[in-house]
């Protein structure tokens, strides 16, 4: 005998899309990709580019509360390779870097302007690893096909950050009004060669296999704590 009381609501249907504009809390797995990255946590974890030198971090991102709850999209960000810019690093690097400091001032609920030593130290990871699993509050958009023989995708818009309005109803899962992005359709980009362009190492870096911000306090909204759920299991 089975008892189906309990079943969660049937999943929306493969290919539907979440609407433009969405705010959303989302958790963020790491697909491995059986590329190196530069650190010895990340070994295997990068994709490598079909059509450049670049490599990416192929990431899965699931609502995680509220009405849209379990719904995905995929997104890569690219962490090696690809276009220069006028100083020589990978234009590439730079978008993502800055996509993963928002993520982990998100998920703790930090002032992005706390340049104290404290904040600094809990933005420091040892390698990309450790975003793995990772939650924050999200805006969704609706990135149009480049060409009629390609869907509409989900992409991650912007993270959002705590002083933001929505940032609070997003944490709690809460519906929080659309801020549609009406992007235009993409246009194919050209990938210039070039060797990786990371980050040096700081000297205040943590223990390695450690995640920096895993003892930090939870921020909190009343009861409901912003903290993502993998530092409070």
């Amino acid at each position: 005998m089975y008892d189906l009381n309990d079943a969660q609501p049937q999943m929306a249907p493969l290919g539907e899309l979440i609407p433009d504009g969405t705010f959303a809390r989302v958790k963020m797995t790491i697909r491995p990709g059986g590329v190196n990255g530069s650190t010895p946590v990340d070994a295997g974890l990068l994709k490598a580019s079909q059509s450049s030198d670049a490599k990416m971090l192929d990431c899965e991102f699931t609502v995680v509360a509220g009405p849209l709850a379990r719904r995905k999209f995929w997104q890569n960000f690219t962490v090696a390779g690809g276009k220069l810019d006028e100083k020589g690093q990978s234009k590439g690097w730079n978008i993502s870097k800055s996509t993963f400091r928002a993520m982990v001032d998100s998920a703790l609920g930090l002032d992005p302007k706390d340049e104290s030593p404290a904040a600094k130290q809990k933005r420091v990871i040892q390698g990309l690893k450790q975003l793995d699993g990772i939650e924050f509050a999200a805006r969704v958009m609706v990135e149009p096909a480049a060409s009629a023989q390609y869907k509409d995708q989900n992409k991650l818009a912007n993270v959002v950050l705590p002083g933001e309005t929505q940032y609070a109803a997003t944490m709690r899962g809460e519906s929080v009004q659309p801020d549609p992005v009406n992007a235009k359709p993409r246009k194919a980009a050209e990938a210039a060669p070039q060797s990786p362009a990371w980050a040096s190492a700081s000297s205040t870096a943590p223990a390695p296999g450690t995640v920096p911000w895993a003892n930090a306090a939870a921020a909190s909204q009343g009861a409901q704590a912003v903290g993502p759920a993998w530092l409070n299991g």
